[in-house]
């Protein structure tokens, strides 16, 4: 009799409810993380190109001390993407105010061309240093006027120092490109310290103090939220213009500081070519570590892993001996992959194609 009675009815709703509410595994929950986290896409394609050099150019993971000192390819690569580091750094925050800075470059060769004259009139190396610095802080207050005070478009008001500046280095310069002969200012580009390049310990250095800044203090989520919303954040009580100003200034200090490792690694300022180009770079670099063009946030992890990135793709171009043309044609084919990925059309339909996979295999 027991066996013959019908069975109760399943309740698919709650057999759903005790599969959600079943606890998920914990590697599952750091995978989840991790997939989510900004750092994942940069460190992937940092890793892959290193992968793509260990198979097609013998010896370039291969470290060696010399003297005390670590000598490498890897090595190569991180004393050479040095300025651009540092040139993202100060490009992550602009950015992060709905910003542009395109006279990273121009500032680059005054701060270059300044340390250099000083220092061929025999002055002190701190003193080359603190004038060239004082010319790339001039430069970023400059800029700080021009957009947030005179609220001009960020990319219209760089663009005149990015033309005017390189001009006043060449005049500074009369267009010759100045040599420098004293040893102690090729210590910055060129030395090392603890076996390691000078120029990284001057990244990390810039580096750790930012992040501590930011992360220690409310000027972070200051500077994210003017991104976010800037007529919000002022009518919240948030100084605005001084965020903006202060964002500039630091950009055009990070740019001087590359501009004083260029012109120490190649015992030169060369007002002509020095930092050309070097904006376009480092606004790759932070849209490779996972910032928006649209502001509101950034990543100074990921902005120093894309500036690594770019240097490790132009090496690998040139070890593999393909023509540098193709190294402009490579980077704008990144940009036009960022534009795509970051746009919001792209998104929606990114997200209702996965979305349907997801139905069909639940139907499966």
């Amino acid at each position: 009799m027991i066996d013959s009675l019908p069975l109760p009815p399943k309740n698919p709703s709650a057999d759903a409810q005790a599969l959600h509410d079943r606890p998920t595994p914990v590697w599952r929950s750091w995978l989840s993380l991790l997939r989510e986290h900004p750092l994942l896409r940069p460190v992937v394609a940092l890793a892959l190109l290193l992968l793509v050099d260990a198979i097609f150019l013998p010896g370039f993971l291969h470290l060696e001390i010399k003297d005390g000192h670590l000598y490498g390819p890897l090595i190569d690569i991180l004393n050479r993407a040095a300025p651009l580091m540092l040139a993202a750094l100060g490009m992550s925050l602009v950015i992060a105010t709905r910003g542009i800075d395109v006279s990273v470059g121009a500032v680059v060769a005054i701060a270059a061309t300044v340390a250099a004259m000083l220092v061929n009139a025999r002055q002190p190396l701190p003193l080359a240093y603190a004038a060239a610095l004082g010319a790339a802080l001039l430069c970023g207050a400059w800029n700080g006027v021009l957009v947030a005070g005179l609220k001009l478009q960020p990319i219209i008001a760089t663009l005149i120092l990015m033309v005017a500046g390189r001009g006043l280095a060449q005049l500074m310069a009369d267009g010759q490109i100045i040599t420098v002969y004293e040893p102690s200012f090729f210590v910055l580009g060129s030395g090392y310290l603890l076996g390691l390049p000078v120029s990284l310990w001057v990244v990390l250095a810039v580096a750790l103090a930012t992040t501590l800044l930011l992360s220690k203090t409310a000027l972070g989520l200051f500077i994210q939220a003017v991104g976010l919303n800037p007529v919000a954040s002022r009518l919240a009580g948030l100084r605005t213009v001084t965020l903006i100003f202060g964002c500039y200034v630091f950009a055009a200090l990070c740019a001087g500081a590359a501009g004083l490792m260029i012109a120490s690694n190649i015992k030169s300022a060369d007002a002509n070519n020095a930092g050309l180009l070097l904006e376009l770079d480092a606004i790759l670099a932070v849209t490779l570590g996972g910032a928006s063009l649209a502001g509101g946030k950034y990543h100074l992890a990921g902005s120093l892993v894309g500036a690594l990135i770019i240097q490790t793709l132009t090496t690998t171009i040139y070890s593999l001996g393909v023509p540098p043309e193709v190294n402009m044609v490579v980077k704008a084919m990144v940009v036009f992959l960022l534009c795509i990925l970051q746009s919001n059309e792209w998104r929606a339909m990114l997200r209702r194609w996965t979305h349907r996979s997801a139905l069909h295999g639940g139907r499966a």
